[in-house]
């Protein structure tokens, strides 16, 4: 078995705008993310980055408002090196210092990889909000019609961690 790499986690500053502006647009084709109807531009919002042997390789954004902690984006930019996993794990503690009930997130009816993703750390399904993704394209009309593995983009779906 070969030896995967020290992921190290830490917090964002301000020096990592850049990363988290190309990642946004590589990856979620905008500044912005909508969720449940709310409007969250990432680089603005507390995050976390990963990184092996100091490149920058994964980014997580979340917002703590009350006892709520919303995950809004999460990207591993490597794959099977557990970075997804150490970003949601440093995540969960601060969520824990926050007093925070549970990490909850939203994504969409045709990111499968996700939902098998968070299903395997401990996430449940709370609610499928049907036809959501038609009023957050008016939000957000860069999100396409047809998703992952050809399904059309249509639905939230709606996950939580307990804490």
């Amino acid at each position: 078995m070969a030896n995967t790499p020290d992921v190290v986690v830490r917090e964002t500053t301000e020096q990592d705008q850049e990363f988290i502006l190309r990642v946004m647009r590589e990856h979620w084709g905008s500044d912005k993310v909508v969720t449940r109807g709310r409007v969250h531009i990432p680089a603005k919002l507390p995050g976390l980055i990963a990184e092996i042997e100091g490149e920058s390789v994964g980014l997580i954004t979340y917002e703590i408002y009350g006892r709520e902690c919303e995950l809004i984006t999460m990207n591993a930019l490597k794959s099977g090196l557990g970075i997804g996993s150490a970003l949601l794990g440093k995540l969960a503690g601060i969520a824990r210092d926050h007093n925070c009930r549970g990490i909850w997130l939203i994504t969409t009816n045709d990111n499968l990889d996700a939902m098998r993703f968070y299903q395997r750390r401990g996430f449940f399904f709370v609610a499928v909000h049907r036809d959501a993704i038609k009023y957050s394209r008016k939000l957000k009309p860069e999100i396409p019609e047809i998703g992952n593995h050809g399904i059309p983009i249509r639905d939230e779906i709606e996950l939580v961690m307990p804490l």
